[in-house]
């Protein structure tokens, strides 16, 4: 039911964000006078590294000042994807404020990721591989989709209506994200690399960044190089700029809403992830309600915006 939802939300908002109307651009700013609250885990986390957001903020404001060759490799990604790299610079920022410390040079992701190289890794829960899995016959209908996001956006969504805290032919599943159960073997919640991507976005984003900037396809049969392309620096770049630019598509697409002049959304958006179907729930509420109602940022987003004019004099 949660998936047939979704799936009419999304054809609706396309069918109403036809040509014929007008894109609305969402204002500059925070919608948020205050910051919004701050989840607990977060703050949890960063106590018990004895440090604070502001330190966390700092060092890696101090990083992106000090790294000429990761603000030009920001600057040469972001022109790829056609997006500003202020976009880029927020989400980094967002996730060494909030979830992870940040190194004090790029060199020292480098070092990360080759850590991995000689590591296997394998996507699975309870024994079962995530690509016999999604061989059920619950997920036939994902079949037919043409490319990467679509099709891992229709197994998620299945996951969501299917299986997600529910037991299924003898088996009992966690209700817990997709991506949580399937993709994050170490704990739930971990992502890698400079962008802290997690292992199921960059199987969405695999054909567009290889559309765009040439690395290899990925594949859930893979799952080492998932890992090893999520950890690369480089190749890491490439998928936050993917996440940020099919963020801003998808709200132009399904909500009529052009969000590519607000940097907190696009922050917020891509630390809570699902845009497609944020941006169908949107279109309906206003639909409903005959009024405009904008995005809002998160905590996460609320900070970029706060402190767009200092992270735009690092461009």
């Amino acid at each position: 039911m949660r998936r047939l939802l979704t799936s009419l939300l999304i054809a609706a908002a396309l069918v109403n964000s036809a040509p014929a109307f007008a894109m609305q651009t969402v204002p500059a700013g925070n919608r948020h006078a205050e910051q919004p609250d701050i989840p607990g885990a977060s703050v949890r986390r960063t106590k018990g590294t004895k440090s604070s957001f502001d330190l966390k903020y700092e060092k890696v404001h101090e990083l992106l000042a000090t790294d000429r060759e990761l603000m030009g490799k920001i600057r040469k990604v972001s022109s790829a994807y056609g997006i500003n790299p202020i976009h880029v610079v927020g989400a980094i920022v967002g996730e060494h404020t909030y979830n992870v410390d940040a190194y004090d040079r790029l060199q020292a992701y480098y070092v990360k990721a080759a850590s991995y190289a000689g590591e296997s890794f394998r996507f699975a829960y309870d024994g079962e591989n995530v690509d016999d899995f999604v061989a059920r016959p619950q997920f036939a209908e994902c079949k037919a989709k043409s490319d990467s996001y679509t099709l891992w956006s229709c197994r998620e969504d299945v996951w969501e209506s299917d299986f997600r805290g529910k037991t299924v032919g003898g088996k009992p599943f966690p209700n817990n994200r997709f991506s949580a159960v399937f993709f994050q073997p170490f704990y739930a919640g971990q992502t890698f690399g400079l962008g802290q991507v997690n292992p199921l976005t960059a199987l969405m984003l695999s054909d567009l960044v290889a559309r765009v900037s040439g690395y290899p396809k990925l594949n859930e049969k893979n799952a080492g190089a998932v890992y090893r392309a999520i950890m690369d620096p480089d190749i890491s770049l490439a998928f936050v700029a993917a996440s940020i630019r099919r963020s801003i598509d998808d709200y132009k697409e399904i909500a009529g809403m052009d969000i590519s002049g607000n940097p907190g959304l696009t922050a917020t958006l891509y630390n809570v992830g699902n845009s497609r179907q944020r941006a169908a729930a949107l279109a309906a509420k206003n639909r409903g309600s005959g009024a405009t109602a904008w995005p809002e940022e998160n905590y996460y987003g609320w900070l970029i915006n706060d402190k767009l004019d200092e992270l735009k004099g690092l461009l």
